[in-house]
């Protein structure tokens, strides 16, 4: 168990160094080759905790030209370490290391030793175990007197308890063994010691390493436990963090597993008993688990002020104790059949590749990047979610500029709210689920049952309130935005939150599909989105068509007013009719079809959606993720002026841009300006 921690954690630590450094496209790589599990590390502030770098921390940011990325601390650090470690061992070679005994007849090293870094730990030299008291005059002194003569990398390290008030001495039979010191005073301080991290657990070297090192020495036999069970059946680093100078008391299980670490650990021989240790310390305290995260990814924004981003962790520390649901097959196939008609369909390489992954690019840092054409629908969806939040619910005081040019906490916050949003009208205001990437499969598929390595993988969580659904997307939402699946995700809890079994009587023919040919949104699946109904017409409420003999079909249209509006080129060819829940919506925000192809217009003046016949003219933004877009676009609308009549009545309508049919099905017979900008086709 210890082992697969360790990667983790070291894992965490190069998504660190790698966010740092900007290489977002290595750490999509990593993301592919390595998927991130429950084990993941969340944030900065729980890596830096696990790996005790606090100190280093905060070191690193005295300095003037402080580094970024923890594995850069790390690194600096062990450099420095290593030539004060060559420039000690010169010195130890012309003196002898200082050693002195407290009042308590505890023995501990005065000369600092090298911290662990991950461990800081504080350790003694064997030329302070040397000077204990032992039985003068006999041969295991001679042997005990050479054991703490030779060099540092030659000898084996011990930890002494000083819970146990105990020094070590040597047996006749050349072993080291326990001699008990009896003082009432080491009794009164032993919680003191406690908390300036004294109580350790014994280390040291195995009887292999010792006849490795020093084959010719053959006096010396097997001391103690080793290192791994040591470190095993200590956890040594729990609760222990020598870099603080702070004081951090233990609690009671904690202090009586160190002090008992010592005792029976080695018998009267001096023979090794650790599977004892072991079985104590597994009744006394438990050992730490990275597993209780329970969190998948980290939270990596570069950003120099770190208390933001203590802010930003804090809003996903807290545990809830929500049931997870595995992904078993008769869901997954049912999942296949409602978003592609087929249980043997798979998930396009677009859809694989698309996550909710922002722009870098100045002005546009609030726009969502499509990589391919396919899953346009649900990103224009949630980019129009997105603008919700940033443009009138976080910064509405601020000019727009301040509001579009937004840092990567905000934007990512803005997501973690919008997906919120979505997932919370799927479930008609009453419960969500939330779909999260374990990186394994949990079933295995059998029979008719295509696997794609997507759904296979797939653990679901099921809130009922709408501040549980926002704590469990805070905490996942770097899955949506730069996981290997984040489109699929955000589709798959979107259906999930809604039912199958709902969403097939939402469409008006219960075989219908979310996704349709060439791996495109269909009309309902950008419903659901934006409604929280997987209806199959833009039209407003129902609409009843006579079969005959008596029978009528009832096509299901929009049945209230949307916070998110949609225009459309369909409209403009009387294909369909765009009702006024949709062409009207609560916030000037519109998610337009045009070609085939899905993008958003948005004016940032809330009073667009209030004045449905205005006059004057006004800008609109345009955003397409797949045009490639180095800057904003605005576009300027003059509605009902006579010479864009004029105009438009002798114009070929063949020859006006598709946008702009979009937009005058809304404002009938208005004139647009891309003012200077190159047209999107």
């Amino acid at each position: 168990m210890m082992g697969k921690d360790v990667e983790e954690v070291s894992a965490s630590l190069v998504r660190e160094y790698l966010s740092r450094k900007g290489l977002k496209k290595t750490i999509a790589c990593m993301d592919e080759e390595l998927p991130r599990t429950n084990s993941s590390i969340n944030n900065r502030a729980d890596l830096r905790r696990i790996l005790h770098l606090e100190g280093l921390y905060k070191k690193n940011k005295t300095e003037e030209h402080h580094l970024k990325s923890m594995l850069e601390m790390m690194v600096k650090d062990r450099m420095s370490e290593g030539g004060k470690t060559k420039a000690r061992r010169h010195g130890d070679n012309q003196t002898t290391s200082s050693s002195s005994t407290d009042t308590t007849g505890n023995v501990y090293r005065e000369e600092c030793c090298l911290e662990d870094l991950l461990c800081d730990s504080p350790r003694l030299s064997e030329s302070s175990v040397s000077q204990a008291v032992v039985p003068s005059q006999t041969p295991s002194e001679k042997l005990h007197k050479s054991f703490a003569v030779l060099p540092e990398n030659e000898r084996s390290v011990y930890n002494l308890s000083s819970s146990q008030d105990s020094l070590l001495t040597v047996s006749k039979e050349g072993f080291p063994s326990e001699k008990k010191v009896v003082d009432t005073d080491s009794q009164k301080n032993r919680s003191s010691r406690i908390r300036r991290g004294i109580m350790a657990g014994p280390i040291a070297s195995s009887s292999q390493e010792s006849s490795r090192r020093r084959p010719a020495r053959k006096t010396m036999s097997p001391v103690m436990a080793t290192l791994e069970d040591c470190k095993e059946a200590a956890n040594w680093t729990n609760g222990v963090n020598t870099t603080n100078t702070k004081s951090i008391p233990l609690a009671p299980r904690e202090s009586s597993m160190f002090s008992n670490v010592h005792t029976g650990i080695i018998d009267r021989s001096g023979h090794e008993r650790t599977s004892d240790v072991k079985r104590r310390l597994k009744n006394s305290a438990p050992s730490p688990k990275l597993d209780g995260l329970h969190v998948l990814e980290m939270v990596l924004d570069d950003l120099e002020n770190e208390e933001s981003l203590c802010d930003v962790s804090r809003t996903s520390v807290p545990e809830l104790s929500l049931d997870k649901t595995p992904m078993d097959q008769m869901t997954a196939t049912a999942l296949k059949e409602i978003i592609f008609g087929s249980s043997m369909a798979c998930f396009t390489e677009e859809w694989k590749r698309q996550n909710l992954t922002f722009s870098d690019t100045p002005g546009l840092k609030y726009g969502i990047v499509q990589k391919k054409g396919g899953p346009c629908g649900v990103l224009a969806a949630v980019q129009a979610c997105v603008l919700q939040k940033l443009l009138f619910e976080e910064s509405s005081s601020h000019s727009l500029e301040e509001r579009l040019e937004v840092s990567n906490v905000l934007r990512t916050k803005c997501l973690s709210q919008a997906l919120a949003d979505i997932l919370w009208r799927a479930g008609n205001m009453k419960r969500a689920t939330v779909a999260i990437n374990t990186g394994r499969s949990l079933f295995p598929p059998i029979g008719r049952y295509k696997s794609d390595g997507i759904l296979e993988m797939i653990m679901y969580v099921t809130v009922e309130t709408l501040d549980d659904l926002t704590l469990v997307l805070e905490k996942h939402v770097r899955q949506f935005e730069s996981g290997p699946f984040g489109c699929i995700l955000l589709t798959v809890s979107a259906i999930l939150s809604r039912t199958i079994a709902i969403i097939q009587t939402d469409m008006d023919v219960p075989t219908s599909t979310l996704i349709g040919a060439h791996g495109y949104c269909t009309q309902e699946l950008v419903n659901l989105l934006l409604c929280g109904r997987a209806v199959s017409n833009v039209f407003d409420d129902e609409m009843k068509l006579d079969s005959g003999n008596g029978n009528f079909t009832l096509l299901k249209g929009i049945k209230a007013r949307c916070n998110i509006g949609l225009l459309s080129l369909f409209e403009h060819y009387n294909i369909c009719k765009v009702g006024s829940h949709l062409k009207a919506p609560k916030f000037p925000i519109w998610v337009v079809c045009s070609e085939s192809h899905f993008s958003v217009l948005f004016c940032p003046s809330e009073d667009l959606a209030t004045d449905h016949c205005k006059e004057e003219e006004f800008d609109l933004y345009y955003y397409d993720g797949l045009a490639n877009q180095q800057e904003p676009i605005r576009l300027t609308v003059y509605p009902r002026s006579v010479a864009g009549a004029a105009q438009n009545d002798n114009a070929d309508s063949d020859l006006i841009l598709p946008l702009e049919l979009c937009i005058r099905t809304k404002w009938r017979n208005a004139v647009v300006s891309w003012n200077n900008t190159d047209p999107i086709l």
